[in-house]
């Protein structure tokens, strides 16, 4: 799907972030929840970033986007193409987002405009960037709906959000997310809430268009069963920190951080013989033995 031509993309890297920090303020003094993130990503590649619930994932993703809430104090810098986008305005980032960079978030339920048929949401979305008229963009939408392998999109361009099933929903979201086929697209959680049938369906069917569009991907996950499957790199994260970054072959094979290791242990095995799961800190505990314990 080609609409338009945006240009050609500089020879240097799609994205770069350099020392991003994203700040808080609180009652009990600032905090830090992303702390010195560097990272490259070029057209036609997935970046895998994982770890657990807190760990600065989304905080990345939302910086990256410049839809963090306005106390948030961002420090370092984020290349998209090569143009700066840490301290832009806001009319300026909204001219980039669904444009040069887009989101496609956790749950399209409540992304989703409940007021408004699917088919609006993606005209609305594709005529914020491009000056055509509502037929046109009609157009557009019914073959991104197709795109996407909506069936009969003359049919359900009109039908609303509650209508569809949450695997559709979130094919609505991601043709809304690629109408104006953007240079990025950032994936939080695009499929945690989705039963594994539908979520093996959303993920080679986000592979296909991101080989049809050679767009670059930042894939956010705490599943690393997902991220082994999309990502050709991972970042590990760590209470806002990176704490492993490589290929995926070499975080998957020789981890070299244990909490890159404990994550990788925590996940269950048909082979375990467990009574319960184990949670990742038992496995970054240190191992007390007899000798290291004294009596009084």
């Amino acid at each position: 799907m080609r609409h338009d031509q945006k240009g050609s993309i500089p020879a240097n890297h799609l994205l770069a972030v350099t020392g991003l920090g994203v700040r808080f303020p609180t009652p009990k003094g600032p905090v830090d929840v992303v702390k010195d993130l560097s990272f490259t990503l070029d057209r036609g590649q997935t970046l895998g970033i994982v770890g657990e619930s807190g760990s600065g994932k989304s905080m990345t993703s939302l910086a990256i986007m410049g839809l963090l809430p306005k106390d948030a104090k961002v420090t370092g810098s984020i290349l998209l193409n090569g143009s700066q986008t840490v301290d832009r305005s806001d009319a300026e980032l909204r001219k980039l987002r669904g444009d040069s960079m887009a989101m496609v978030f956790q749950d399209p339920l409540s992304s989703l405009n409940p007021y408004y048929t699917v088919g609006l949401q993606i005209t609305e979305a594709y005529r914020a960037h491009r000056n055509v008229s509502r037929r046109a963009a009609r157009a557009v939408a019914l073959e991104a709906m197709a795109q996407v392998q909506i069936k009969d999109p003359q049919l359900r361009i009109d039908q609303y959000p509650h209508q569809f099933s949450g695997g559709m929903r979130q094919r609505i979201m991601i043709a809304i997310a690629l109408c104006c086929e953007p240079d990025l697209i950032i994936a939080d959680e695009p499929t945690t809430a989705l039963d594994v049938t539908v979520q093996a369906q959303i993920l080679a069917l986000m592979a296909d268009l991101q080989k049809e569009t050679g767009a670059g991907m930042i894939f956010i996950t705490h599943d690393l069963a997902v991220v082994s499957q999309v990502a050709q790199n991972v970042i590990v994260m760590n209470t806002g920190r990176p704490v492993e970054s490589g290929t995926t072959e070499q975080i998957f094979s020789a981890p070299a951080h244990p909490y890159t290791r404990a994550l990788l242990n925590a996940i269950p095995r048909l082979d375990d013989d467990l009574e319960e799961l184990k949670m990742v800190q038992e496995f970054t505990r240190p191992k007390v033995t007899p000798a290291a314990v004294t009596t009084s």
